[in-house]
């Protein structure tokens, strides 16, 4: 089978237009803005301790000269405590994840840290969210498409319902994006995202779930794939970020 060219024509505005608009906007984002970043880093501080910050490593806007992901560290106010059980290892997310944590993410406050990535070129403001590297390993070479376009701090899929909707149609909502990218399309995203996210205060969970359920763990649970290729896939996302702290290259796909 004829593995599809992750290449895409893009238009005028997405070449130099929305760069500009991203420089812009996360710089008068800072200016403004400036006292409730250390705000919510204060509180932050006082109720879940340190780091402040944390980091995460995300796949990123295809290269079209090697057809791989870059993979960027995202950053994030922190949302979850270090709370763990009597052996040493983390108690679940739901645990963690408490009444502070839970403000900070149906606020979108969290996310805040962004727009540093922004104004570095890694994200934009509207785009594909940016998933786990554990999430890009089980997409397929279409879904992989939505990766022709930089990740953005919110998107269609975001105003659509954010992770309440299921994955196949979170993905297909990437994909509708990318095919329609436009400066009013752009606009209308960040209007239905504040209405959302500070108006709304619409959170990000997933029914019994304190966080969205991974890709792969949901393909698992459909019977879409087996245990064996979801362990594979999984040793392989493994992989690339133990060689991208190392500062290796490695393809996309695991040898099959």
């Amino acid at each position: 089978m004829k593995r599809m060219e992750l290449k895409r024509k893009r238009s005028f505005y997405e070449k130099y237009i929305k760069r500009l608009l991203d420089i812009v906007c996360s710089l008068f984002t800072l200016i403004v803005f400036w006292w409730l970043y250390i705000i919510v880093a204060i509180l932050v501080k006082i109720n879940l301790g340190s780091p402040v910050v944390f980091r995460q490593a995300r796949p990123g806007i295809i290269d079209p000269k090697t057809g791989k992901e870059k993979i960027f560290y995202m950053y994030k106010f922190r949302t979850m405590s270090d709370k763990r059980d009597e052996k040493g290892n983390f108690l679940p997310d739901e645990v963690r994840l408490g009444r502070f944590g839970k403000m900070l993410r149906n606020t979108s406050l969290d996310e805040l840290m962004e727009v540093f990535n922004i104004l570095k070129g890694d994200m934009s403001i509207i785009g594909p969210r940016p998933q786990l590297v554990r999430d890009m390993v089980f997409m397929s070479e279409e879904q992989r498409m939505r990766h022709t376009a930089k990740p953005g701090l919110s998107g269609l899929a975001q105003v659509k319902g954010r992770n309440a909707i299921s994955w196949e149609n979170k993905l297909n909502l990437d994909l509708q994006y990318i095919r329609n990218i436009s400066f009013l399309n752009d606009c209308k995203l960040v209007l239905e995202t504040f209405q959302k996210a500070i108006m709304r205060q619409d959170g990000i969970t997933d029914g019994e779930h304190a966080t969205s359920l991974d890709y792969g763990d949901e393909l698992l649970n459909s019977g879409k794939i087996d245990r064996a290729k979801y362990e594979a896939l999984q040793a392989y996302a493994k992989n690339i970020l133990a060689n991208m702290e190392t500062k290796k290259t490695v393809s996309f796909r695991p040898e099959r």
